[in-house]
């Protein structure tokens, strides 16, 4: 139910006589999979507890930002949903979740048109923290997240209109990398249960999705907190699932590839050969700054251990460029080393300074100009990269995974994360079928039906 032109100087009881009495929650999400899985959850519980839930951009008695911190930028956005918020309804609760609230409550709770502060650890029971808050109310309710240990259990049951699903299997971070507040949001490492896990995807493939996202905060710690089990573990128990037909990972770090590793995944047969491993810079000195727990011929390494097994595995990344006292030779160096890897995408980011951080109390930040110039520089490679490797899937039959329709044309993914689209008049979506690619545009591979 969307609400048009609707009158937002009607009290509540006036509102309730004209557009109904059932109360409305409108979710608005910044950041990760992580957050997008856990706002499908409460979205869920708000369903289920007989509210309706609207576009965020739509008149509301309960507005929910969950909130990202990852940069100054991030909170930026937060905020003035926040007050957009506010000016759509008066009247409406503004709850706010998250990153932001939990390593800001205090700053969060100043934000005048804010009605209830949520951490990261209350999500789960949100229902019952939104019950007699007012539009002027001021209240907050953030627990000390590293004294957290478990896992916090949001599930999704109903989630709609999709053919793939992300499901969270792990919260927190220990890596505390120098330019990151994620662990002191986020708290200590904790993995979900795996009988849990079990569970949630047999439900989700018999809700007829076909392919499993397995996302987390810091994915390649899973079990390290609970020992008697690994990531490894999980993708062979979901392999077992009958009716699921694709397991894809999110973000690992490097060090999870080894030589275990790879040959007890070979034997899975509905594992994606997609692997997004973390890089964040091609030199080991910046490297070293960041606090990443690798080096460049480690992570090298991991690579060529992966293309024995998948000779064209997908491998995307992200890299940070402007780092505090980067040097243009430093730059130069992760140029290189983007080179000699071959990435299939690369995610490039401008260094975004963030307060609480050691890496915002460096000397020698980055002139924004030279950050715009390094990133300039990089997209250039990696743009070239992509299209190598587009290439390389000509006249190759693939299997996709359809998703989207677009005038005719339908859109999904090979195991290795490239976008496909195929004209049809049948329809293919949430499909699995075999394509010959013929040529590709736009970052897009097209091709036809075998």
């Amino acid at each position: 139910m969307k609400f048009k032109n609707v009158d937002i100087s009607l009290s509540n009881e006036e509102f309730y006589k004209k557009y109904g009495r059932k109360k409305i929650i409108s979710t608005y999400t910044l950041g990760c999979k992580v957050n997008q899985y856990e706002s499908e959850a409460m979205s869920e519980s708000f369903i289920s507890a007989g509210y309706q839930v609207v576009d965020y951009n739509d008149f509301a008695d309960y507005y929910v930002i969950n909130t990202c911190t990852v940069t100054s930028i991030s909170d930026r956005k937060s905020r003035q949903f926040m007050r957009r918020a506010k000016k759509t309804n008066p009247q409406a609760v503004i709850v706010v979740v998250g990153c932001y609230s939990q390593v800001a409550p205090d700053e969060v709770e100043a934000i005048e048109e804010v009605n209830l502060v949520l951490g990261t650890h209350e999500k789960k029971d949100i229902l019952q923290y939104i019950q007699g808050v007012s539009y002027d109310s001021k209240i907050v309710h953030v627990q000390e997240v590293m004294k957290i240990k478990t896992y916090e259990g949001l599930e999704i049951e109903n989630t709609f209109d999709k053919t793939r699903v992300f499901m969270k299997i792990q919260d927190g971070c220990n890596q505390f990398c120098s330019y990151c507040i994620i662990p002191y949001a986020r708290g200590p490492i904790r993995s979900r249960n795996p009988q849990e896990i079990r569970k949630e995807a047999k439900r989700l493939v018999k809700k007829g999705f076909k392919e499993i996202v397995l996302t987390g905060i810091h994915l390649s710690s899973y079990g390290l907190d609970i020992k008697e089990t690994a990531l490894i573990d999980i993708i062979e128990d979901l392999n077992t699932i009958e009716g699921l037909e694709r397991i894809r990972l999110g973000s690992l770090e490097p060090k999870v590839i080894t030589d275990s590793f790879l040959y007890r995944l070979e034997k899975v047969e509905k594992f994606c050969p997609q692997f997004h491993l973390s890089l964040q810079s091609g030199c080991d000195e910046i490297l070293k700054k960041m606090n990443r727990k690798y080096t460049r011929e480690e992570y090298f390494l991991g690579v060529e251990k992966i293309r024995k097994i998948y000779p064209l595995a997908g491998i995307t990344t992200d890299i940070i460029v402007g780092f505090p006292e980067e040097t243009d030779e430093n730059f130069l160096e992760t140029l290189e080393f983007v080179e000699k890897i071959e990435f299939s995408k690369v995610h490039v980011f401008k260094y975004s300074k963030r307060e609480g951080t050691p890496a915002a109390k460096m000397k020698d930040q980055i002139h924004g100009t030279v950050k715009t110039i390094r990133s300039q520089k990089l997209q250039a490679l990696v743009d070239k990269q992509e299209e190598i490797y587009m290439k390389k899937w000509l006249d190759q039959v693939v299997e996709v995974l359809f998703e989207d329709e677009n005038n005719g044309v339908y859109v999904g993914l090979t195991p290795e994360y490239l976008k496909v689209g195929v004209a049809s008049h049948e329809n293919l979506q949430g499909q699995v079928r075999k394509v010959k690619i013929l040529d590709y545009n736009q970052k897009e591979l097209v091709g036809i039906l075998q």
